[in-house]
């Protein structure tokens, strides 16, 4: 049964990065920094976008892709903040593919961008195989999910550029073993950096944001 799935799921993927590459192409011609950005329901995504906006705002011009199964809840938290926003549901799917990625940017003045951010589905599996063309991936774990995500989801740590650890206020509440993380990522991807920060209290953020921003910049 596992190799059938394989074998069927390979063309998909085959599909997927032909499309990425020219996804990928067009945001070079363009001068877009796309980032995708992975993590679980509940980790802190939008807040951490949201805070990220707040912290780059101001030199570089944003837009956001949200990706959900259903619902439009977060683009609407982003659209309040002026910044544009395209909702993209997947209808059960438990990621974004580059054809939705494709289709999305259309919307989107392309000439006016520095950064899309791309917040993919919930979800530490499925996303970590599907290429959408951006140029780096980044997964935020937050602190209430505990310290063995490494160990249970190595994969998505492997392919992210950088590491945010969210929600780090609530150390004190929670039996997570900050050092413990840090060594397993370190283990599994030696060269990202990992940030705290409590997005909704804006603490790390700054460190973060600097990180993201000397990237745009090299582009």
């Amino acid at each position: 049964m596992e190799r059938t799935l394989d074998m069927h799921a390979q063309p998909v993927l085959d599909r997927n990065n032909r499309l990425a590459e020219k996804n990928r192409a067009l945001f070079a011609e363009k001068k877009v920094f796309v980032l995708n950005i992975l993590a679980s329901p509940g980790s802190g995504k939008t807040s951490t976008i949201l805070a990220t906006i707040e912290a780059l705002r101001d030199e570089f011009s944003i837009a956001v892709i949200e990706g959900d199964i259903a619902s439009s809840v977060d683009s609407e938290k982003i659209k309040a903040q002026g910044i544009a926003a395209v909702q993209v549901n997947t209808g059960g799917a438990c990621h974004l593919e580059s054809n939705m990625i494709a289709r999305a940017v259309e919307v989107l003045d392309l000439d006016a961008l520095d950064l899309i951010l791309l917040e993919n589905v919930g979800n530490l599996v499925c996303p970590t195989d599907f290429d959408l063309g951006e140029n780096a991936k980044v997964m935020i774990l937050s602190v209430p999910e505990g310290d063995d995500k490494p160990l249970k989801y190595p994969g998505i740590f492997q392919v992210s550029q950088a590491v945010i650890l969210n929600k780090v206020d609530t150390l004190p509440v929670f039996d997570f073993d900050r050092d413990l993380f840090y060594d397993h990522v370190k283990q599994l991807n030696p060269n990202a950096p990992i940030f705290p920060i409590s997005a909704t209290k804006g603490d790390g953020v700054e460190d973060w944001a600097q990180w993201l921003a000397e990237k745009i910049r090299a582009l």
